[in-house]
């Protein structure tokens, strides 16, 4: 039992940075844009535990049945969610922005204390989509206030590998309802913030979905269209096209 828990505990650590470190600034960058705020917040260790915990894969959890998909087959509603996402922040990496998601809206704060700037929602747990018939993913979201445009992110995988790769893509959204398409030939393959060549994404094994709003772009670069403090934003349609 001790070494169960032991072994649990470190694929935990394992999953967190890849889940998280795909959208952080690489941190052997020297890059002048990349300064850190030096607030200081008590990190949350009660919400980082119940964070992390809907991640942390159980060796008795039923692998999910492949799905085909179609173009214009519509993969998540809010109306009728086929899966849960779960909010994945930068507690996770010892930050203090914190956010919820509930019938389709995500809402949160985001702070830049103790080195941290990002909040994101997670699918919990797998999917397993065979798009290889597609050529994206098209969302249609509406954010309900905030400044005039803002610049999100979406991460996609096809791996269920703990340190996998997160084939990322950037969108604006304005303060209202959008449609926001996501090609795959045009998604960025990135691995601990670093863009990674050579690879193709599995359009055959898409098992993860991810949204992020986060002050860092790449290789240690800052998000230009970016604003410390509230997020309102509601997923209303996922859909294959």
């Amino acid at each position: 039992m001790r070494t169960f828990t032991i072994m649990k505990r470190f694929l935990l650590i394992l999953f967190l940075a890849s889940s998280t470190w795909a959208f952080l600034p690489n941190k052997k960058s020297t890059a002048p844009t990349a300064l850190a705020s030096k607030e200081r917040k008590p990190w949350d260790v009660f919400r980082f535990v119940s964070q992390s915990s809907k991640f942390v894969p159980s060796p008795f959890s039923s692998k999910a049945l492949k799905q085909r998909v179609k173009p214009n087959d519509v993969l998540w509603k809010a109306s009728s969610p086929s899966f849960k996402f779960a909010p994945l922040d930068d507690v996770v990496m010892g930050g203090a922005s914190s956010s919820t998601f509930a019938n389709g809206v995500w809402q949160g704060t985001v702070t830049d204390a103790n080195n941290g700037g990002f909040i994101g929602i997670r699918n919990t747990p797998n999917f397993d989509w065979d798009l290889s018939a597609c050529r994206g993913l098209e969302l249609t979201l509406r954010r309900r206030k905030g400044p005039s445009v803002s610049r999100f992110k979406v991460g996609i995988r096809d791996s269920t590998d703990f340190n996998g790769l997160v084939w990322a893509a950037s969108f604006d959204l304005p303060t209202a309802t959008k449609k926001i398409r996501i090609p795959f030939d045009k998604l960025t393959p990135t691995k601990f913030a670093t863009v990674v060549s050579g690879v193709e994404l599995n359009r055959s094994n898409v098992v993860g979905l991810q949204l992020i709003y986060s002050k860092f772009e790449y290789g240690g670069e800052l998000n230009p269209k970016f604003t410390l403090g509230d997020v309102d934003l509601e997923i209303l349609e996922i859909r294959a096209y």
